[in-house]
């Protein structure tokens, strides 16, 4: 049977009397005769009372719906898994938080290919969803758009002059809450008020960070990045994005036009002038990977330095999501950056049209407002994304340094085997002035699952230890996470990288302007020690995180787990 255009997949499945069967199954969840000419669009909803930051995409999903049911296709709500970083961090639970990006992919690929959908909407919140759904999209290369599910408002403590606050207030007034410098009633009162209702964390995190960096890729529609979970403008961008599934199938457009080099290059670009998360790394390559473009963390060295950090967001700067939402979100940015050069506007983006013909018409920002700065006068005139190498991290890591940190920082390592231990020390006051915190066995084998160091990160800075304490791991942070911190160290531990090696009181040295990490000792001893080295038992045996600890690649790669696999 020929593949009809606009229903390349769902023909196969749904034509002919020997498909008759099929058909049935689809009567009792709302085909009419005349939907089965239409093409079948799914709804990837990753909705779930898990976090705050899905808990609201059931509805989302329902305007998707409409969006692609009124352009001519026949929409199908479909579910997906989320996990929330914000309530397992710290604990055991974590190690599931990147593991489940995989299997978010997963999922939305299983589904979609076994029900033959000719194209999808993806909806995402918590930050795992968003390269979840874009490495399905990439994979299948079908018609497809990811939306946003958007930011949350922030929580506002009135006891503190109405302060805005969000879930690292939580972290770091915990942290201070054990130096003696909050009460319990104040912990107790930005607990209460940090997450004021639907919408994924509200600074420059890892899930605004995507967000942003999906939109530049093209993937998603202008603005998407952008907008207030709870909004007309949401619900508006949802039910568009079903429509553009549609003309997608219309125009013969397909993610693979739209995923090129250059695309991820642009993605890249407004990833630093955001400042955004260091998981972005781990992520783009991830969604490069499954889209084969080579990509690879030099690119992130290469595009940043010419790229400023422009945004005062949080965490290290003042700013909220949600404030950048109310002076336009990230359009006026992108123009200013394809303006100056920084920005590829040849490339395509969902709606069809180029990159450079999507912001031709987009307005200045308002005058007088201090979150995105001009290019004459950036926050940092390169990346805050460093991609090290050096003898304690031969295949790369990834600091976030902003230069509010200093460039240059050596200290004497302590070292921990998992973030519990170093979490104890930190709070309890062992970790001086001075040290270098070496959190080991947490990269994505030997955790497995390279869990993210918010906690630890945060419990430095609300002992004040900010700009006197390095850390370095080979697991991952949070996009909440600031300071002098280095990540994604490789080889890690498990495998019998550098990090593993690390002694009390050995000195390290983390120099952001040559991009050096560096372990100050003796090549001769490091050889000694890596021979009395023992590779560690796995931790688990069985189940999710055996598997992916057996499949898993470094985090220099993406982490992902089909690299090996001959497609």
């Amino acid at each position: 049977m020929k593949k009809n255009s606009l229903r390349p997949h769902s023909s196969i499945v749904v034509d002919g009397p020997d498909r008759a069967p099929s058909r049935a199954m689809l009567y009792p969840v709302g085909f009419k005769p005349e939907d089965f000419a239409k093409p079948i669009i799914g709804i990837a909803s990753t909705w779930s009372n898990v976090t705050p930051c899905n808990m609201h995409i059931d509805k989302l999903a329902l305007e998707s719906e409409i969006g692609a049911n009124d352009a001519g296709g026949k929409a199908i709500i479909f579910n997906t898994i989320t996990v929330s970083d914000g309530i397992s961090m710290g604990t055991e639970g974590m190690k599931y938080s990147l593991v489940s990006r995989e299997v978010i992919a997963d999922s939305i690929e299983t589904v979609v290919g076994a029900e033959g959908m000719d194209g999808f909407v993806a909806i995402g919140g918590c930050d795992k969803n968003m390269p979840g759904a874009m490495m399905a999209i990439a994979r299948m290369n079908r018609a497809a758009v990811f939306v946003y599910g958007g930011t949350i408002l922030p929580g506002c403590l009135t006891m503190d002059n109405d302060r805005k606050v969000d879930i690292v207030s939580v972290f770091e007034t915990f942290a201070k809450f054990t130096n003696n410098q909050a009460t319990a009633e104040e912990l107790l009162a930005v607990e209460q008020c940090a997450i004021p209702g639907p919408g994924s964390c509200g600074g420059m995190y890892t899930a605004n960070t995507m967000a942003s960096a999906i939109e530049a890729l093209g993937m998603s529609l202008p603005n998407s990045s952008a907008q207030n979970a709870i909004s007309p403008a949401k619900k508006d961008d949802c039910r568009r994005a079903g429509a553009c599934v549609v003309e997608m199938l219309r125009t013969g457009l397909r993610p693979l036009d739209i995923l090129t080099k250059k695309a991820f290059e642009n993605a890249i670009t407004v990833v630093i002038a955001l400042g955004g998360s260091t998981n972005a790394v781990l992520h783009l390559l991830a969604i490069a990977h499954a889209a084969k473009v080579k990509l690879t963390i030099d690119d992130f060295t290469r595009v940043g330095k010419r790229v400023p950090v422009l945004a005062d967001l949080k965490p290290s700067g003042k700013h909220l999501m949600s404030e950048l939402v109310a002076i336009g979100g990230i359009r006026a940015l992108m123009r200013t950056l394809l303006d100056a050069g920084l920005l590829h506007g040849d490339c395509l983006t969902v709606t069809g049209q180029t990159m450079a013909q999507s912001l031709a018409d987009v307005p200045p920002y308002p005058t007088g407002q201090t979150i995105i700065r001009p290019l004459s006068d950036p926050i940092k005139k390169d990346s805050h994304l460093v991609i090290f190498r050096g003898n304690l991290a031969s295949e790369g890591a990834v600091g976030k340094i902003s230069g509010k940190e200093g460039l240059k920082f050596t200290g004497k390592a302590t070292v921990f085997e998992g973030e519990e231990k170093a979490l104890k020390a930190i709070l309890n006051g062992k970790v001086k002035a001075g040290h270098v915190v070496v959190i080991r066995s947490e990269g994505p084998k030997g955790g497995p699952g390279m869990r993210e160091m918010l906690s630890p990160t945060s419990a430095i800075m609300g002992k004040g230890l900010g700009k006197t304490v390095a850390l370095i791991t080979d697991g991952r942070f949070s996009g909440g996470s600031h300071g002098f911190v280095v990540g994604h160290v490789t080889p890690e531990a498990y495998v019998g990288g550098a990090i593993a090696l690390v002694k009390n009181g050995d000195t390290i040295t983390i120099d952001a302007e040559k991009r050096e990490l560096t372990l100050e000792v003796p090549s001769a001893e490091l050889k000694q020690r890596k021979k009395s080295w023992k590779k560690p038992a796995p931790r688990y045996t069985r189940g999710v995180l055996a598997k992916y600890a057996a499949h898993v690649t470094s985090a220099s790669l993406g982490a992902v787990t089909d690299a090996d696999l001959k497609l």
